[in-house]
């Protein structure tokens, strides 16, 4: 694939960030390509915008600068556009990102040459069941269903294909991507789960029940979740968030397009697991 239009999307509240974004497009410049971003990015480093579907359309690649939530927030809003993402990370752990502030620059020319790989990732596809209504989400990482304010504990249904799978009692339920088995899943006791790989991830939050413990499932079941004891709260990759009223359904799938991003070549899972979280280390 030539690249000759980079689509841009980055973290405005990042320190430094239109000194970085300019000297990004100048060495950019320096292969050839155009650079577009989007009309919220554009603002903080007082670029003319590209609306962000029009970006999505005309790019080749798309770059996420900032850190991870940047590029998750950019994967559920282009995904259904094919277009590959490369992550430049300005924050502190950048699971997804492929290279830091002092690494990107030399990963351009290889990029430019074609010397990169692609790797495919499961997104999830949540349809928010409501009395003749419904509404649909991604998520790249999970969802979270969780207590209100007003809910001591919550219990929630979970099926597949109308069979039950289960009954969680407790602060809620974590499901998660491959992709998310290294965020709130993690911290919620859930297993690692290799990133291409075609799961779903079931991690209760607190329950109430010593024998309630992480399932991994493949995708191809589809699931739904309901809150079958009060309302809830469904949160979405930590970016969004809505009300789910008792016995309202949500209903997971894995979507028809995957997400692609765009690593160095001999990029290691393994290796990404050893830096960030000093896997294997602790002794």
């Amino acid at each position: 694939m030539r690249i000759k239009t980079v689509g841009v999307v980055l973290r405005p509240s990042t320190e430094g960030i239109k000194d970085f974004f300019y000297e990004f497009k100048k060495e950019v410049s320096l292969y050839g390509a155009d650079i577009l971003i989007d009309a919220v990015s554009a603002v903080s480093v007082d670029e003319k915008p590209t609306p962000a579907e029009i970006m999505f359309k005309k790019a080749d690649i798309l770059v996420s600068i900032g850190g991870d939530g940047t590029l998750i927030s950019l994967a559920r809003r282009s995904h259904p556009y094919k277009k590959p993402i490369f992550g430049i990370n300005l924050g502190n752990l950048g699971f997804l990102t492929a290279a830091s502030r002092d690494e990107y620059k030399d990963f351009l020319g290889d990029l430019f040459d074609g010397k990169y790989e692609i790797e495919s990732r499961v997104i999830m596809e949540v349809v928010h069941k409501k009395q003749n209504f419904e509404k649909r989400f991604f998520a790249f990482n999970d969802i979270v269903l969780t207590k209100n304010i007003f809910s001591k504990m919550i219990e929630i249904d979970v099926f597949s294909n109308d069979t039950e799978v289960n009954s969680y009692y407790g602060d809620g339920l974590i499901v998660c991507t491959p992709t998310g088995s290294t965020a709130y899943n993690l911290s919620g006791g859930g297993p690692l789960v290799y990133p291409t790989s075609e799961n779903f991830i079931m991690t209760p939050i607190c329950p109430h029940s010593l024998t309630q413990r992480p399932l991994v499932l493949p995708t191809f079941l589809n699931l739904s979740i309901s809150p079958s004891s009060a309302s809830a709260v469904a949160i979405i990759d930590g970016q969004e968030s809505f009300n789910v009223e008792y016995k309202e359904k949500l209903e997971l799938r894995q979507s028809g397009e995957k997400v692609a991003l765009i690593w160095p070549k001999g990029h290691s899972f393994f290796k990404v697991l050893k830096q960030k979280l000093r896997w294997g280390q602790d002794r």
